[in-house]
């Protein structure tokens, strides 16, 4: 299984996308593809992108059963902790707080 959801995509994006996944809802789309597959279109969200963001998640064999990566400005992103993908919070630009992240 994998997913993959888009915020602020150009048309042009989201229309390839439809050529290879399911749109459940807007920006958001499913599907069944090979890991060869899979690399193939998530290169198309890295090129065709622009100033949106992106995430993609996909079942895999790990302890939690899925991986996923990301792509873009977003207050969410991935930290690694013994092993474990989680996902950290940016605080809100308008706090004046901004600290250093790795």
């Amino acid at each position: 299984m994998l997913v993959i959801v888009v915020e602020n995509a150009p048309p042009r994006l989201r229309g390839r996308l439809a050529l290879w996944l399911l749109e459940v809802r807007a920006g958001v789309y499913v599907g069944k593809v090979s890991r060869r597959i899979r690399d193939m279109i998530w290169d198309n969200v890295e090129k065709g992108i622009d100033d949106g963001n992106a995430v993609m998640v996909w079942s895999t064999n790990t302890e939690s059963g899925f991986d996923f990566v990301t792509l873009g400005a977003n207050r969410r992103i991935p930290k690694e902790m013994e092993g474990i993908k989680l996902v950290s919070f940016l605080p809100e630009i308008s706090s004046g707080y901004s600290p250093d992240f790795e």
